[in-house]
């Protein structure tokens, strides 16, 4: 049986749509979830049946934001939700295509410092 896109999905479900799988169990990671609806209180599942968690779409594309900024963008929980209530709006396509803003200049200055440090140190070999 197909369930329809705009079909609630269960967390289960949820979790292998994001790819949260466990590799050395091979079982879903559905705490993963479970502990984001903790910290962003945009993730907003429907109670059914028991206390059952259920999901809609737009629940569906906040975790994959979620998802996106924290495990590739590398960013913290407090940046996700900082940029979470800022670009409520944005897809996550949106999302994908910006660069992380780093707000420290001299940040930058230091990052490209040592980019240059770790080139020379390849050139030596």
């Amino acid at each position: 049986m197909n369930k329809l896109n705009s079909a609630y999905k269960s967390i289960g479900e949820v979790a292998k749509i994001l790819g949260l799988i466990d590799e050395r169990k091979g079982r879903l990671n559905t705490h993963t979830i479970r502990f984001w609806e903790k910290k962003f209180k945009q993730i907003k599942p429907k109670l059914f049946n028991n206390n059952r968690r259920y999901y809609d779409k737009n629940s569906i594309d906040v975790l994959k934001k979620i998802k996106y900024l924290l495990k590739e963008q590398g960013m913290t929980i407090d940046g996700v939700n900082k940029m979470l209530k800022k670009n409520n709006s944005l897809k996550l396509d949106d999302f994908s295509n910006k660069p992380i803003n780093v707000p420290d200049n001299n940040l930058k200055i230091k990052l490209s410092k040592i980019s240059k440090i770790i080139k020379d140190l390849k050139d030596l070999k």
